[in-house]
């Protein structure tokens, strides 16, 4: 099943770049975004390379290195990317292009470009604990494709019957990075709920409780059987 997903996932022809997380990048800015309810989501301006230093990348093996280059087919509205794991940025990461010091950004493959998934793992002010829960859900409407899905709405009470009790667990930042990145693994599909601002059509954000039918979300296994990774914050009930 992976196989033939991959085949699809690559456009023949297409150039994908990357820079291990070893490399160094000039372009390592930070601009806040109005997410009032966490730290600021990355909203730096995209890293480019010059095509003339281009490495040819074989699209349907992602290294689980740091894309040094990012699609531009997102659109300016909330939306669920289907793609594949191509990378999971941690914090610690700081010589990946974009880096930030307190999100994990999920790099996502979709048909043949890499796209930045900018997910909070910590909360502000005096709770800096983000909540978490993984919750067994059909994946709704529309199916699974490879794709930005921008009318794909997300409501963790309405769509998913969750609710800020106990089925949360609060996390500091490090065990935050570690539940994500444990809970994805390099080449699989997967599926995120976002918010894409404009001009960013290579990033979404706010992928936690954000407002109605505008809740973010990672899907693991969306083709199988479907888990939803949810996210909140403190001052946040619902």
């Amino acid at each position: 099943m992976r196989q033939s997903f991959f085949a699809a996932a690559a456009f023949a022809g297409v150039l994908v770049t990357f820079s291990a997380c070893s490399s160094s990048t000039a372009s390592n800015a930070i601009v806040p975004d109005v997410d009032a309810d966490a730290p600021a989501d990355d909203a730096a301006a995209p890293s480019t390379v010059d095509a003339s230093d281009a490495a040819v990348v074989d699209a349907s093996k992602p290294s689980g290195q740091c894309a040094s280059t990012f699609g531009s087919a997102l659109t300016a509205s909330f939306g669920r990317i289907d793609g594949i794991v191509y990378a999971v940025q941690k914090p610690s990461d700081t010589a990946c292009v974009l880096p930030n010091s307190d999100h994990v950004i999920i790099q996502v493959l979709m048909n043949g470009a890499v796209y930045r998934l900018v997910t909070n793992v910590q909360g502000s002010g005096t709770d800096s604990k983000i909540r978490s829960a993984i919750l067994p859900h059909v994946l709704p409407a529309p199916a699974f494709a490879e794709g930005w899905h921008a009318n794909a709405p997300l409501d963790y009470v309405t769509t998913l019957g969750a609710h800020s009790d106990a089925s949360f667990t609060a996390l500091t930042l490090d065990e935050g990075v570690s539940k994500i990145a444990g809970e994805l693994e390099v080449g699989d599909p997967v599926a995120i709920y976002g918010t894409v601002g404009e001009g960013r059509t290579e990033s979404a954000h706010l992928i936690h409780r954000n407002r109605t039918n505008q809740d973010g979300a990672i899907v693991i296994d969306p083709k199988g059987s479907p888990r939803f990774m949810l996210f909140h914050f403190g001052n946040q009930t619902f």
